[in-house]
């Protein structure tokens, strides 16, 4: 067994983490295993099911669950932290990036807030094709290293198959991770943690502004990759704010496939809060809560307030200059101009008009007659006229728009042959999406279509 540790997060004060365990399983079975991420990790296990189940805790972690406050859906949270997680311990990758080695659905913690700690087949499915889809659509991402099946049942509205995932990070700091020791006016951890996040993710950051300007300029970046591809996370709190620019925890995401720009999937999110065209605005009220985090921190808080909001405010901007290379991108656009958001615009309000698919209309644009797509061929034809004026790059527009994602429905639809004992769906669904720029065949046509009728999925659920 060849686990490389190097935990540096358990070094920091107790105060900042509950040491324990994972709890062991039934029956654990491996579902899948990242051979390639393992690779870059350095992993080198004889029994993956027994050490990504937890059942086997490896030479050198150091197992412990992180405390984190946060606001949920705009309510104030004082205390989260892992409730069914626990972080192994961390290695350095074949890049030199330190990563975070977690499992998600490991049991009970003193987090848990009266949860069962563990994890059922679906959400760890769900999880470890999106986010591997992600990452091969080049958003940054937590990503999937083992699924494993624990052999034992987990009580939701009815008995489920229990899992465990593992999850890797470049870290699991969150903007509440700095809320919680903010509000409790613990200010060694606040301080700790905030020299501990610009060491590990900042090291040119010079004190908390310099640490604020970078986190705000990678959320910037991140959510316009999210919009550019339709992908609604679904449940943006701060504690599920990576401080490293990461998506993380995807509970209940999803991509649309019929463009609505208020299109909200989360159960849960009955005020639309985290519909799709919401998530610039609340990645920037995310980032003033990490900024009044930080205020404590500084000497003269009254000039903090003062240069910390005028870093919040600067984050529209850096977001729109962000959407319109993304855009662009889509649109064949080397370099885009601020003339070019109006082009961007009005596709999108025609997408809009037509309830037309989003990914396929963008990946038809590099098709020899993408007025297909569209029912309103004049106004396309008026719209093309414009586009084609600016030469699009065809090679652009290949690589920047998949042509299959994890589509909700066949999410769906492999959890479901996945709870009756088959895999296979789900082993096909992830080698297609974890490909996602390849042309169509005859296996990747079918999941490249939107659903037919009554195969759409309106609502989908945290699995908590």
């Amino acid at each position: 067994m060849a686990i490389a540790f190097d935990n540096s997060f358990a070094r920091l004060p107790a105060t900042m983490f509950t040491a324990l365990s994972p709890t062991p399983v039934a029956e654990p079975a491996l579902i899948a295993f990242n051979d390639a991420l393992a690779e870059n990790l350095g992993i080198d296990v004889d029994d993956p099911a027994a050490v990504f189940s937890g059942n086997v805790v490896p030479e050198g972690a150091t197992p412990l669950a992180q405390l984190y406050a946060g606001h949920q859906f705009g309510n104030w949270n004082p205390q989260l932290g892992d409730g069914r997680a626990i972080l192994l311990g961390e290695v350095v990758d074949a890049g030199g990036i330190r990563r975070d080695i977690q499992l998600k659905g490991s049991g009970r913690t003193p987090y848990s807030r009266g949860g069962d700690g563990r994890a059922w087949l679906g959400p760890v499915l769900r999880e470890y094709i999106v986010s591997e889809a992600m990452h091969a659509m080049g958003v940054p991402t937590t990503r999937a290293l083992a699924a494993v099946a624990t052999g034992e049942q987990v009580y939701r509205e009815s008995a489920l198959p229990g899992a465990v995932l593992t999850r890797i990070a470049s870290s699991h700091i969150r903007v509440g991770t700095f809320q919680v020791y903010a509000a409790r006016g613990m200010m060694n951890e606040l301080k700790t943690l905030t020299d501990y996040t610009i060491a590990r993710h900042y090291p040119d950051a010079d004190g908390p502004q310099a640490l604020l300007d970078a986190v705000i300029a990678r959320q910037a970046k991140l959510i316009a990759k999210w919009m550019s591809l339709g992908f609604i996370h679904g449940v943006m709190n701060t504690d599920n704010a990576s401080i490293a620019g990461e998506t993380i925890d995807y509970g209940p995401c999803a991509f649309m496939d019929d463009y609505q720009p208020g299109k909200v999937f989360s159960s849960i999110d009955q005020m639309r809060r985290y519909a799709y065209n919401n998530q610039p605005n609340i990645a920037a009220w995310n980032m003033a809560q990490f900024a009044t985090a930080l205020i404590p921190l500084m000497p003269d808080q009254d000039t903090a307030i003062e240069s910390f909001t005028l870093s919040v405010n600067r984050l529209p901007q850096l977001y729109q200059d962000a959407w319109l290379t993304e855009f662009g991108g889509k649109l064949g656009l080397k370099q885009p101009t601020g003339d070019d958001v109006s082009l961007v615009s009005d596709l999108l309000d025609l997408l809009a008009r037509e309830g037309a698919d989003f990914t396929n209309s963008f990946a038809s644009l590099s098709e020899d007659r993408p007025e297909d797509h569209f029912m309103d061929r004049d106004g396309f034809a008026t719209w093309a006229a414009r586009w084609q004026a600016r030469k699009p790059d065809e090679a652009l527009m290949k690589a920047a728009n998949p042509r299959v994602i994890p589509r909700n429905h066949q999410v769906e639809a492999v959890i479901q042959s996945a709870v009756a004992g088959d895999f296979a769906p789900f082993q096909t669904l992830l080698r297609e999406t974890t490909d996602p720029f390849a042309p169509l065949d005859a296996i990747r046509r079918p999941l490249a279509a939107p659903p037919a009728e009554g195969e759409a999925v309106l609502q989908t659920f945290c699995g908590t």
